[in-house]
């Protein structure tokens, strides 16, 4: 790791998942978790505040990064149920089977370099009637804005720690052993390229 991705990205990613429009977005979909609760890329903890302690009765979250995770504004005293952080990668966590009632992920799928790896963790460890909680930036549909996109996402690849503007969130979740049964779109306000928002819930396709 060098110097750059050590001390300035996490700042950067702290900074640019801190505004207003992604805090709307956590709140619409973190207070749908239950039960025993896995948050993959936690990053500096921005999702902590929205889950309801009344339906939440443990967190376990996973992160590459200790220094974005050291960011957090957070204190995880007030939580009202137990919590773990683990370093881990999402193609690889090291937790038993089918321990989790909700799985949550938000704006990490465009970080992740094998996302077959990261889904088939995510099915390991879900219940089988367990739910799949996501909101990610993605692809646009709109073809002049897809091409920015297309057209920039070498570079910002570089300089964003590997994060992708043009991943198509719907085909990955559902190529991968997941069904979609809700799922809201939008633009958030800002940079377009990097504003297209997916949010919903998922629950294993075991058919797939």
């Amino acid at each position: 790791m060098n110097l750059y991705d050590k001390y300035i990205l996490p700042k950067v990613v702290h900074w640019a998942c801190n505004g207003s429009p992604s805090r709307k977005q956590r709140q619409k979909i973190i207070p749908k978790a239950k039960g025993n609760v896995l948050e993959i890329g936690i990053g500096s903890g921005l999702n902590l505040p929205f889950y309801n302690s009344n339906k939440v009765k443990n967190l376990t979250a996973i992160d590459p990064s200790e220094e974005i995770w050291g960011l957090k504004p957070f204190d995880i005293k007030q939580l009202d149920f137990d919590f773990k952080f683990l370093k881990a990668f999402a193609e690889d966590i090291p937790l038993k089977n089918e321990q989790f009632d909700t799985i949550v992920i938000t704006y990490t799928l465009c970080t992740i370099k094998d996302t077959k790896k990261a889904f088939d963790e995510i099915k390991r460890l879900l219940k089988p009637n367990g739910q799949l909680l996501f909101c990610e930036h993605g692809v646009a549909p709109d073809n002049s804005i897809k091409m920015w996109q297309n057209t920039i996402n070498p570079v910002w690849k570089r300089v964003g720690g590997g994060c992708n503007l043009n991943k198509e969130i719907p085909e990955l979740i559902t190529s991968n052993g997941f069904k979609i049964v809700e799922m809201e779109t939008m633009y958030l306000p800002g940079w377009k390229p990097a504003s297209y928002n997916y949010w919903g819930v998922a629950v294993r396709n075991d058919n797939f």
